[in-house]
C-alpha cells in the first residue's frame, strides 16, 4: 500500500473518532439539557416566625401563599386543606405553612396584617381559627372585587366569634400601632424574590408545585418525603 493511501486512511480513521467524540458530547449535552428542564429549582424560605400546621420535625414543608379575598385561595381552604390534613399533616409527613401575598386590594393587605397581628399577639392555634373564618365569610367574586368590605370593623367583628372582647382589644391595639407590619412585608419580599404573581402558590420542601390535580399533589410530597 502506498503512503498516500496509508494518510488517507489515517485521516478517514481520525475523522470517524472525532465524529464519534462529537456526537457523544452533543448526546451528553442534550442529556444534561432535558436533565435540568426536568429539575424544578429549589428555592430558600424562611419558615421561622410563620404560622403553622403540624410539626415542625415533618419532613416535608408545605407553604401556601395566599390573599384572603382570593377566591381560589377559598377554594383550597375549603377542599384541598383539609385533605392535605388529614394525608399528610396529621400522619407526621408534613408541615403546614402560610404566608402572604397581599395583592388584589387594600383589603387583602389590611386583612392580612391584622390576621398577623392575631398571630402575634394571640399565638398559632387562634390565628388558624381566625384564618378558617376569613375565608368562611368571604363574599362572593361580585362583591370581593369591592374595596372595604374588609373593614376594621369586620375583622374585629369576625375576630370576637372566637376570642373574648378582652384579646379583641388586645389584638386591635396592635394593630393600630402596626406592630404585624415587618411580618407581613417580611412575607410579601419572600413572594416577590420567589416571583409569585397569583395566589394560591404551592411550594413543597422549596419547590414550586406545578401540577393539576390532588393525585399530582400527592405524589410530588411523597417524593419530597423521600428526597430528605
Amino acid at each position: 500500500m502506498s503512503s498516500g493511501n496509508k494518510k488517507t486512511k489515517k485521516s478517514k480513521n481520525q475523522s470517524s473518532k472525532f465524529i464519534f467524540w462529537v456526537i457523544g458530547l452533543i448526546a451528553v449535552c442534550l442529556v444534561g439539557i432535558i436533565f435540568l428542564s426536568n429539575t424544578a429549582k429549589k428555592e430558600a424560605i424562611d419558615y421561622e416566625g410563620q404560622p403553622f400546621l403540624g410539626e415542625k420535625s415533618a419532613p416535608v414543608k408545605i407553604v401556601e401563599f395566599g390573599d384572603y379575598k382570593c377566591p381560589y385561595c377559598k377554594n383550597f381552604n375549603d377542599t384541598l386543606l383539609p385533605n392535605i390534613e388529614k394525608d399528610f399533616i396529621d400522619t407526621g409527613k408534613a408541615s403546614f405553612y402560610f404566608m402572604n401575598y397581599s395583592f388584589i386590594n387594600v383589603d387583602s393587605t389590611r386583612s392580612a396584617k391584622f390576621a398577623e397581628t392575631v398571630f402575634k399577639e394571640l399565638g398559632n392555634e387562634k390565628f388558624w381559627k381566625f384564618h378558617e373564618l376569613l375565608y368562611e365569610k368571604q363574599p362572593d367574586d361580585t362583591e370581593a372585587e369591592q374595596m372595604d368590605i374588609y373593614s376594621e370593623s369586620f375583622l374585629k367583628d369576625t375576630l370576637s366569634e372566637i376570642v373574648s372582647e378582652a384579646d379583641v382589644k388586645k389584638v386591635d391595639n396592635a394593630f393600630k400601632n402596626d406592630q404585624s407590619k415587618e411580618a407581613w412585608e417580611k412575607d410579601m419580599n419572600a413572594a416577590n424574590k420567589l416571583s409569585i404573581t397569583s395566589t394560591p402558590s404551592i411550594f413543597i420542601n422549596g419547590v414550586k408545585f406545578e401540577g393539576n390535580t390532588y393525585d399530582d399533589f400527592k405524589k410530588r410530597v411523597n417524593e419530597a418525603a423521600k428526597e430528605e
